[in-house]
């Protein structure tokens, strides 16, 4: 039985026809751009959160590109985040003219090493950038210690952890900013890009909407150069449709993870992620380590004959990446390492029985 890494058809078929009345009710309305659906959906949003403030903004990526304008960053400034990430994460920085610092993560948790990151803080830092990679948060309490007593800004890159928790609070309420994308693959996947901003200071959020258009208020008197980081009504609409199926979505991921745990636990072929006990993990993402060179390849042949979707997240950590050349070298082993290990396996909320066992199966059958 072959087996999808994800199949995003399944979520939204179940909502057909709640997705098409939105859809026809943005279309009668005639109203296209910003409006009555991207304001409930940000209210709706927010509330989920415990946030003061949720903009909907263009993408995941946007939303940290324009966290990070309404902080003021730019050049001459350096932000720290972790080297074991997707692209957006640093690429922003670099985009606003700001210099990414690289450090290391944690090998347990994927996430932002909080001692390594204070061992690169210097006086040009503004910045600290953790990820809640895969759906699990980081360790926020060192890093919020770090960023006070050094006197600078947290943005928190949740694209993964919409719904994830760290010690009962929502992932990307703690520092100054948090940052989330509601890419298809996400665990509130929309129907093409879009993302969010959250914040609770007044200040930040009137400057990431003022940003968001062209940093014009009114209309055609621009205060600031911005850009069009608009989610769309349409984008809106849909997404109130799946946002109270949220809970759910992320209760299925649980309960696929904890299968795989139970199942692969008894393998010496692999080192299964975790759940931190401060954390409701959310697995956006089920991420397992295959060690020793060259054998995650084998198993990746292995899946690939049995039909089982899989993928590597991430393959060259970001200090590796050919545009980051020109910064100065740095060792960051742990990020090194899990980017030659690191193998993910279907995990998605409709995800049947009978094919959780075919992975496990797969996996279990696998000689190594």
């Amino acid at each position: 039985m072959p087996v999808p890494l994800l199949d995003l058809n399944r979520q939204n078929a179940a909502l057909h026809a709640e997705l098409a009345a939105a859809f026809e009710r943005v279309l009668r309305s005639g109203h296209f751009i910003l409006g009555v659906e991207v304001e409930a959906f940000e209210r709706e949003a927010a509330a989920l959160l415990g946030a003061k403030h949720a903009i909907a903004v263009s993408s995941g990526t946007d939303a940290i590109l324009v966290a990070l304008m309404a902080l003021g960053l730019g050049p001459g400034d350096e932000v720290i985040c972790p080297a074991f990430t997707f692209f957006a994460t640093a690429g922003c920085i670099a985009r606003v003219g700001a210099t990414p610092v690289f450090a290391d993560v944690h090998a347990d948790t994927f996430n932002l090493d909080a001692a390594d990151a204070a061992r690169r803080i210097t006086p040009r830092t503004k910045a600290i950038m953790p990820v809640h990679l895969f759906g699990q948060s980081a360790d926020m309490e060192p890093l919020l210690a770090l960023a006070k007593a050094r006197g600078v800004a947290i943005v928190e890159d949740a694209a993964q952890a919409l719904g994830a928790r760290h010690r009962g609070r929502a992932c990307g309420t703690f520092g100054e900013f948090g940052t989330y994308s509601f890419f298809p693959s996400k665990n509130l996947g929309g129907f093409g890009d879009g993302g969010l901003v959250a914040t609770d200071r007044d200040d930040l959020a009137e400057r990431v909407r003022l940003l968001r258009t062209h940093g014009a208020k009114p209309k055609y008197y621009h205060k600031q150069i911005g850009g069009n980081f608009r989610l769309d009504a349409l984008q809106c609409a849909l997404l109130r449709v799946k946002l109270p199926h949220l809970p759910a979505y992320c209760a299925a991921r649980q309960r696929n993870a904890g299968y795989y745990s139970e199942r692969l636990a008894r393998s010496a072929h692999f080192i299964l992620p975790g759940a931190a006990p401060r954390n409701d993990h959310i697995w956006n993402q089920y991420t397992l380590r295959v060690p020793s060179p060259g054998r995650r390849d084998a198993l990746r042949q292995h899946l690939a004959s049995h039909g089982v979707g899989h993928e590597i997240y991430y393959p060259l950590p970001l200090h590796r990446q050919e545009c980051f050349a020109p910064l100065p070298r740095v060792s960051l082993p742990v990020s090194e390492q899990l980017a030659d290990e690191v193998l993910s396996i279907p995990v998605f909320p409709e995800l049947t029985a009978a094919e959780r066992a075919v992975v496990a199966d797969t996996l279990l059958a696998w000689p190594g």
